[in-house]
């Protein structure tokens, strides 16, 4: 008898034991999260900030710049292209519209107006690839006249470098650059090469802007 109950105690002891591991593998399986349903979620995630728009909306667009236009869910509708000598651009289902003078932002909005013909709430993004429109001349005699792409920060004594240098018998002390004036016409800023490398009057020594023209008489 007292053999047959040790085995019957047993028998109750692994019932409860694999009662208790069951019970803790479907406590498991519920703390963590079916691996498709994760897969989901994040590509949903990736989609939710697929439309952030990393541009510079103070920048306004000229001729020859390169722009990038996205819409998002349309393949088909991106597109890389040059802006025209005549300010615009030619897309698929639009046609022509005007780019030069507007912010990416602003051409943003403009194609979303003519796409919402065609497209249910179309989101666009528009992107400057290369500012072929900031220019700079330099004119006289330098090594190298001609006009030259302002990417970044140019001093005058860097488009100097830019242009080659001098050429010979350069007045290089009566240098000056002309600007255009936001009301119309241009001003005349003097640059004496001299001066400025030798340390005085370095505040002649200027950020040079968009078309610009610097004289090296």
């Amino acid at each position: 008898m007292k053999l047959r109950t040790d085995r019957l105690i047993s028998v109750g002891f692994l019932f409860v034991f694999l009662a208790v591991s069951l019970l803790g593998q479907t406590d498991t399986g519920q703390d963590q999260p079916d691996p498709g349903i994760a897969a989901a979620r994040a590509a949903q995630g990736s989609e939710a900030t697929s439309t952030a728009k990393p541009h510079d909306d103070n920048y306004v667009i000229g001729n020859d710049d390169e722009i990038g236009i996205n819409v998002w869910k349309e393949p088909d509708l991106k597109q890389t292209i040059p802006v025209r000598s005549d300010g615009k651009i030619s897309l698929p289902l639009i046609g022509e519209i005007q780019a030069t003078g507007r912010t990416p932002l602003q051409l943003e909005e403009a194609i979303a107006e003519k796409l919402r013909a065609y497209i249910t709430q179309p989101e666009v993004t528009v992107m400057v690839l290369q500012m072929n429109s900031q220019k700079f001349n330099i004119l006289g005699r330098v090594a190298k006249p001609g006009s030259f792409p302002l990417t970044t920060t140019t001093t005058v004594l860097d488009a100097i470098a830019l242009a080659g240098g001098f050429q010979d018998f350069a007045k290089q002390k009566n240098i000056y650059i002309l600007r255009q004036k936001p009301g119309g016409g241009e001003s005349r800023i003097p640059f004496n090469y001299k001066d400025v490398i030798r340390g005085k009057h370095p505040e002649e020594n200027i950020r040079v802007e968009a078309h610009d023209t610097i004289v090296v008489p």
